[in-house]
C-alpha cells in the first residue's frame, strides 16, 4: 500500500511539476517579447526589427544556446531519449542535463530560431518522472510509466490537446495500449492540462474553427492530399537529414555549430519574418486562408529550410509545431487547386490546411491516430474528422511504403537503437543492442 501511494504521490507531482514548468517557460518568453520588443509574439518582435537585427537577434542567440549547450557534455539527450526509456526501459533520463537543454532551447527560442517549444517541455516532463520514480524507489516498468506519464503531460501542456498527449505516447513511444502504462498517462495528461487551462485559458489553441467539406467526393480529394503530404513530408525529412549529415562531414564545435543555424534563420528572416519561432502565429492567419499562393510557397521552402538549419545546429528544441506549419501550408495550396479545379466554394484553404497539417504530421511521425486526434482538438471541428482520419492513413502507408523513418525512428538509428512494433509491443531485432539500464 505504501509503494502504491508513494507512486501514486510521484505521477501527481510529475504532472503538477510538468504543467507549472509549461507556464513558466511560456510566460517567460512572453514577458521577454513585451519587455524588449513591445511585441505579443516573437513573429511580431522580429518583424519590428531592422534587417541588421534580424540577423543580429537570431545569431546572439543560437550562440548563446550554443554556449550553454557546451556547458556540460551529459546535456546531449534528446526526445529520442525519452522515447528509447519509454519503449525500452532504458531509463537513463537526467534532470540536470536536461535544465541545461532548456535553457538552450530557451534562449534559442526567445532568438528567434525556428525550433518549438514542446520538445524541452516533453524532456522535461520526461526527465521529471524519471526522477521521482527514482525518488521514491519505483521498479524499472512504474519509472518508465512515469517518463510516459511526464512526456504526456509536457505535450498536454504544450498543444492543450489532452486526446492526443495519450495518443502520442502510445502510438510513438509505448506501442501497445497496456494498462499499466495508460492509466498513468492518462491522469497525468488530465492534471497537466487542468493546470494549463485554469492558468492559460482554454479551448482550440487555433481558435475554435468550422470548416465543413462541400460534398462527401471531397473525402477522395483529402486523399490526394494524403500523398502530396507524405511528398512533403519526405522532403523535408531528407532536407533535415543533408543538413545534420553535411555537419556530420564538416564536424564544427559549439557554440559556432549553433552560430552558423541562427546566422541562417536570420538571413532567412530578413526576407520571410514568419520563419521566426515554431511557426504558430502564420500557422493562424494561413487557417484564416488570408495568405496567397505565392507567399505559401515562399513561405514552404523558408521554413524547411530554417527550421532543419537550427535543428542540425544543436540546439535543442521541437519541430512538431514546425512540421504542422509545413503541411498546412502544403494543405492550403491545394486548398487552392481543389477550389479552381472542382469550383467547390466550401472547400475553402483554410479547410484544405487542416487536413495536410494531420497528414503532413502523421507521414513524419508514423502515428496517424495521433495527427488527426491532434488537428481535431487544435480546430474544435467535428466534421472534419473523417477527412482527417482518410488523409493520415494514406499519408502513413506511403511514408513506410517509402521506407521513409519517422523523425524519432531516424533519431534513434544514429544512434544505433532500432526495434519492431508487434501486437505484443515494442522488441528489439535480433543482432540490435540489448542493454537495459535503470
Amino acid at each position: 500500500m505504501r509503494a502504491r501511494l508513494r507512486l501514486v504521490t510521484a505521477l501527481v507531482v510529475v504532472a503538477i511539476g510538468t504543467a507549472l514548468f509549461a507556464v513558466a517557460f511560456r510566460a517567460s518568453l512572453a514577458l521577454l517579447y513585451r519587455a524588449v520588443y513591445g511585441a505579443a509574439n516573437v513573429v511580431d518582435a522580429v518583424t519590428t526589427l531592422s534587417p541588421a537585427l534580424r540577423i543580429a537577434v537570431p545569431l546572439a542567440g543560437a550562440t548563446v544556446a550554443g554556449l550553454i549547450a557546451s556547458f556540460r557534455r551529459g546535456a546531449g539527450q534528446n526526445v529520442s531519449n525519452v522515447m528509447e526509456a519509454v519503449a525500452l526501459g532504458n531509463v537513463r533520463l537526467s534532470l540536470r542535463a536536461t535544465l541545461v537543454r532548456v535553457a538552450a532551447s530557451w534562449s534559442a527560442i526567445a532568438g528567434g530560431l525556428s525550433i518549438g517549444r514542446e520538445g524541452p517541455l516533453i524532456e522535461f516532463g520526461g526527465s521529471l518522472g524519471a526522477a521521482c520514480g527514482r525518488l521514491v524507489g519505483a521498479s524499472l516498468n512504474r519509472t518508465r510509466a512515469l517518463v510516459a506519464a511526464g512526456t504526456a503531460a509536457g505535450f498536454a501542456a504544450a498543444y492543450n490537446t489532452p486526446f492526443a498527449a495519450v495518443l502520442f505516447v502510445l502510438e510513438t513511444m509505448v506501442g501497445i495500449a497496456a494498462l499499466e502504462a495508460l492509466l498513468p498517462i492518462m491522469v497525468a495528461t488530465v492534471i497537466a492540462t487542468s493546470i494549463m487551462r485554469g492558468l492559460v485559458g482554454g479551448g482550440p489553441i487555433y481558435g475554435q474553427r468550422l470548416f465543413v467539406l462541400a460534398s462527401p467526393m471531397e473525402v477522395l480529394s483529402c486523399g490526394a492530399l494524403g500523398v502530396i503530404a507524405a511528398a512533403g513530408a519526405l522532403m523535408f525529412k531528407q532536407l533535415l537529414a543533408f543538413f545534420e549529415g553535411w555537419l556530420a562531414e564538416h564536424p564544427i564545435p559549439q557554440p559556432w555549430r549553433a552560430a552558423l543555424g541562427g546566422l541562417l534563420v536570420g538571413v532567412i528572416a530578413v526576407a520571410v519574418p514568419d520563419v521566426a519561432g515554431n511557426g504558430y502565429e502564420p500557422l493562424n492567419r494561413l487557417l484564416d486562408g488570408s495568405v496567397i499562393a505565392e507567399t505559401l510557397i515562399i513561405l514552404m521552402i523558408a521554413k524547411m529550410l530554417a527550421t532543419s538549419g537550427s535543428v542540425a545546429s544543436g540546439v535543442p528544441g521541437g519541430v512538431f509545431t514546425a512540421v504542422l506549419l509545413i503541411g498546412g501550408v502544403i494543405g492550403s495550396l491545394w486548398g487552392h487547386v481543389a477550389t479552381w479545379a472542382w469550383g467547390s466554394p466550401a472547400a475553402t484553404a483554410g479547410s484544405y490546411a487542416l487536413v495536410g497539417m494531420a497528414a503532413t504530421t502523421a507521414a513524419s511521425i508514423h502515428a496517424p491516430l495521433t495527427a488527426a486526434v491532434l488537428v481535431f482538438e487544435l480546430s474544435g471541428d467535428y466534421g472534419i474528422v473523417l477527412p482527417l482520419l482518410f488523409a493520415t492513413v494514406v499519408a502513413t502507408l506511403l511514408s513506410r511504403a517509402l521506407r521513409s523513418d519517422s523523425v524519432y525512428e531516424a533519431e534513434l538509428k544514429r544512434r544505433g537503437i532500432r526495434w519492431e512494433l508487434t501486437l505484443e509491443g515494442r522488441i528489439r531485432p535480433s543482432g540490435g543492442d540489448t542493454g537495459v539500464g535503470s
